[in-house]
Order: structure tokens, then sequence, then C-alpha cells
């Protein structure tokens, strides 16, 4: 059993240039909603450069690499210019995701069994570099596995479909996909791989992710920065904090 240690807590900033880019000016600023998440208890910031670059920029990564206090997260596809950014930065963490141009959002896990030595060759020069490599995987054995055995110390695993079961009502597979989640977890940890876990987690879905213990983190984004507009986004990452340490007491 993992032991109980604070949930740390990454705030996606993606969708703050998303609305910029919306306008094509500099407001509002990525960088300033970054800081206003530390301030407001975020262990770290995630960025997700994608090859498009639909909202965050370049100029956004060096920016956080600059001003940040907390570890940054960087999100990228496993390509060769990805790859040279990741070394150029070094942040203290790299999450290999799937990236499909016309997919709106993150649609699934990455298929590491399928690309496997690939993917071996394409971490080891991260980990050389020193940054942290984080996998983001379906709660499926088979993936977890694979993952351990290219080098990745840690793996996040993705919780879209346990919260569009919940959004859509279908109970038997919100429970489905819960109970997977948890498995998995306890294997991933069992293999001694750091647990992580994201992807379209509310206020109504936290507490039940945020109570394995074997999680370590939790990455959310699109979520908070929507609340944001109504709440502000210092109470809107409060009100998640909170949740997550009720669920983890």
């Amino acid at each position: 059993m993992a032991n109980q240690e604070k949930l740390r807590l990454g705030v996606n900033i993606d969708h703050v240039a998303t609305v910029r880019n919306a306008r094509g000016g500099a407001y509002p600023d990525p960088l300033r909603a970054a800081r206003l998440a530390e301030q407001a208890g975020a262990d770290g910031i995630t960025a997700h450069l994608r090859e498009d670059r639909r909202h965050i920029s370049d100029a956004d990564i060096d920016g956080l690499m600059e001003v940040l206090t907390v570890p940054l997260n960087f999100e990228m596809a496993a390509t060769d210019e990805m790859q040279q950014i990741a070394l150029r930065h070094k942040p203290h963490a790299v999450c290999i995701v799937p990236e499909k141009r016309a997919e709106r959002t993150t649609e699934g896990g990455l298929d590491v069994a399928r690309d496997e030595n690939r993917l071996a060759h394409f971490i080891a020069p991260l980990r050389g570099a020193g940054c942290r490599v984080s996998i983001f995987i379906a709660a499926d054995q088979r993936q977890i596995e694979a993952a351990h055995r290219i080098g990745a110390e840690v793996i996040e695993l993705h919780t879209g479909a346990y919260c569009d079961a919940y959004a859509d009502g279908e109970l038997d597979t919100h429970h489905d996909e819960l109970r997977a989640l948890g498995e998995m977890a306890t294997f991933a940890h069992s293999l001694g791989l750091e647990v992580h876990a994201g992807h379209g987690l509310t206020y109504d879905t936290v507490m039940p992710i945020a109570a394995f213990p074997e999680v370590r983190e939790l990455n959310i984004g699109h979520f908070l920065i929507g609340e944001s507009i109504f709440l502000g986004l210092d109470p809107a990452i409060k009100e998640m904090r909170r949740l997550m340490d009720e669920a983890r007491a």
C-alpha cells in the first residue's frame, strides 16, 4: 500500500492560451495564470506544447521556465522537434502524450506496447538530461508493463473515460472505469512506477480518484480554467485542493 502523503495538484494552463489565441493578442496571459495558480496552492504547472501551437506557444514555455518556482510538467508528443525543445529547457518533468492534429483534446492514452522500441530510445536522452519521464496511458495492464519496460519513471492514468461516463449518466460504465483505474494504480505502484492521473476531472469526479493511495499527483486544467470564469482562478483551485485533501483524509 502506498503511503498517505499529500496528493499533489498540477494545474494545466493550456486553455488560458486558447482564450488568448482566439483574439490573437496578449491577454489573458498564461504566465500570469501560472503565477496565480502557484499562489493558490498548485504544486506544479502543466503545459502542452502541441505541434500546431494551437494554445501554448514556444514563448510561453520560455517564460514559464524563467518565472516558475514550482515544477513544470511539459506535455509533448514523441517527435524530434519536441524532444529538442525539452532537451534545451530541461523541465522538471516531461509527459509523453499521443497527439492528433484534428482532435480537440487528447483522446486517449499512448499505445506504448505497439511502439515500445522507438519510445525507449526516444525517452533515454530526456532521462539522461535529468527530466522525469511520464507516459500518459489508459488503465491497461499491458500498457503499464510496456511503460515500465521502456524506462518511464511515472505513468499518468487517463481518467477521461471515467469522467465521460459520469457526465453521460452511464453509472455502470462509470463504476467499471473507476474500478479499473484503482486496480491499475495499484499494479503500477507494485512495479515501482509513480502514479499520476488526469483528464476531464471536475469537482464531481475528483474525490474517488484522489482517494486512491497509490496516486501521487492529479493534473487538472480545462475544468479549473472554466470555473475560474465564474469564481476566479484562486477560489477555483482552492476548492479543488480542498476536495482532494478531503478525499485523501
